[in-house]
């Protein structure tokens, strides 16, 4: 095989989040051949398995279907010649099948059509590419489940339009990033789970050239019913793959569920990634990435070590979800097979695939490593002097002074104490309106936050109780 010029390589620099991760293997170029090829095999053993091919044809098929054996360079100049890649491919299959015995190359692609073997392709290279992303959601998610549990109780400011609101827990941030993990793993299963099936339409949905392959190399009559949902079915067997109701040449369903899900993954952990960057900010300071050295460093502020992970992260998650999109429209694919929406699916499904899959993998090290300081929350906590929980006060003075009169003396009391940087409960100890109601130690209380964090703990409980 020819190796490509390093020039002609995509080497992922304008890429980083899926570079030598593993999904950047499953879904490059020699994956993707190997994946028709499987494809090409399968479809063989299926054929053979129902009679119309020689058993001994398939085993030759089968053992010859290895990409290592083919020129991808001139498979994808070929491509150019006939608009897909598939067409250069058996050509060039055959031909190899050939030099072992020329009688099997004619059983190659029997009765098959380029986009069955496309896709089918295509679904394997996502099933395998899936399968690593929820291999790292689940560590993911173990390791947030963690964090949950350990900072059940570290209360820190919750932020509503950047501002302090009321406070909540670190522990049921981390739940609340973990729940998002497991939506993404539920969708992610329902699309292995079935939605990825073979493709097996012939050239126009018919499956007119398996049928006449097999009346020609079968024995005796032939039910075109029956043996078309026969051949799907150990086809999808062999491949392990589902198998299809009807043929999907231009119904896309499969593609635009996969994209749907792939989006929401992105989006997903697009989340987490802008939490952290917030979170980790120099004025902030609550959390921070896991200390690698020389990473995060900036080429002209030595001091800096920026926020990498959820960069890349964050980055994908602005990328999928357009991409997807992409995806989608191209379901409006005409008549029984598609002059340019197929094939204007191929990358977009591709970057979709290695984004999210190199973004699932970023983040197993974000969260395992994340670095969270109690100490930077509790410091956060009091830079209001307690007026983060106003809330709470407001509604215990309401039942003594009136909702309206509670909410004034409130006022002019977060009023005094933002001037002049007094602890709110200072303030309301010495206010006339207060007087004869609370003692200096109920407001201590009243303000303190870490009493103020609702149902959190157990909604902690709760979240991280719950199996995935």
């Amino acid at each position: 095989m020819t190796a490509r010029p390093d020039n002609l390589l995509d080497s992922g620099l304008l890429s980083p989040v899926r570079v030598g991760t593993p999904v950047e293997e499953a879904v490059g170029d020699l994956a993707w051949l190997q994946a028709m090829l499987d494809a090409e095999a399968g479809l063989a053993r299926a054929q053979a398995r129902l009679g119309t091919l020689p058993q001994k044809v398939a085993e030759i098929i089968g053992a010859e279907a290895r990409a290592e054996h083919l020129d991808l360079r001139e498979l994808a100049l070929a491509a150019r010649e006939t608009a897909n890649p598939v067409v250069g491919l058996v050509q060039a299959f055959s031909k190899r099948v050939a030099a072992v015995d020329p009688a099997a190359a004619h059983y190659v692609h029997r009765g098959s059509t380029s986009q069955d073997i496309f896709d089918t392709g295509a679904m394997l290279v996502a099933q395998r590419a899936l399968r690593l992303m929820r291999a790292d959601l689940a560590r993911s998610a173990d390791a947030l489940a963690g964090l949950a549990r350990e900072h059940r109780d570290t209360t820190m400011a919750g932020r509503t339009l950047a501002l302090h609101a009321v406070p909540t827990t670190f522990g049921l941030k981390a739940a609340g990033w973990r729940k998002l993990l497991l939506d993404a793993d539920l969708r992610l299963e329902r699309v292995l789970e079935g939605g990825l099936p073979v493709s097996l339409g012939g050239a126009a949905g018919t499956l007119a050239g398996y049928l006449e392959y097999a009346r020609l190399d079968g024995e005796g009559p032939l039910d075109p019913g029956g043996y078309a949902a026969r051949l799907t079915d150990t086809f999808a067997q062999e491949t392990g793959l589902a198998t299809a109701e009807l043929p999907w040449h231009t119904l896309r369903t499969p593609i635009a569920d996969l994209a749907a899900a792939l989006a929401f993954t992105a989006a997903a952990l697009g989340k987490i990634a802008v939490d952290v960057q917030s979170l980790t900010r120099t004025e902030v300071a609550e959390v921070a990435e896991p200390a690698v050295t020389g990473r995060g460093s900036s080429s002209a502020m030595p001091h800096k070590r920026n926020p990498v992970l959820a960069t890349l992260l964050r980055s994908v998650a602005l990328q999928v979800p357009v991409l997807a999109a992409g995806v989608t429209q191209c379901m409006l694919s005409e008549d029984e097979r598609s002059a340019g929406a197929w094939h204007a699916e191929w990358q977009l499904l591709r970057e979709c695939l290695r984004l999210t899959g190199g973004a699932t993998h970023t983040l197993v090290e974000l969260a395992e490593g994340l670095e969270v300081r109690p100490e930077r929350m509790a410091g956060n906590l009091a830079l209001t002097g307690g007026q983060i929980v106003s809330e709470r006060i407001a509604a215990v003075l309401a039942p003594k002074l009136g909702k309206a009169e509670a909410k004034q003396a409130l006022t002019r009391a977060s009023h005094t104490a933002q001037e002049s940087g007094r602890p709110l409960g200072d303030v309301l100890a010495e206010s006339d309106e207060l007087s004869g109601h609370f003692t200096a130690g109920e407001l201590a209380e009243l303000c303190d936050p870490a009493r103020y964090t609702g149902a959190a703990a157990a909604l902690v409980d709760r979240a991280v109780r719950e199996p995935h």
